[in-house]
């Protein structure tokens, strides 16, 4: 898996756990981190198949 996949990931993980802790403490700012959750699982999805795109052409 490509680092910045795991970078990526890391980040989804971590802004789900803060949306959670936001909305249980009843703050609505627990919606910017659900995007920020959505924006960098794509990230994670777009670097795993980056990778293995260029893995399949490599070799």
């Amino acid at each position: 898996m490509p680092r910045l996949a795991v970078y990526a990931l890391i980040v989804c993980v971590l802004s789900v756990a803060a949306a959670v802790v936001s909305f249980v403490e009843g703050s609505w700012l627990g919606i910017v981190w659900v995007l920020l959750a959505g924006l960098s699982s794509n990230m994670a999805w777009y670097y795993v198949k980056r990778g293995r795109a260029r893995k399949s052409v490599t070799g």
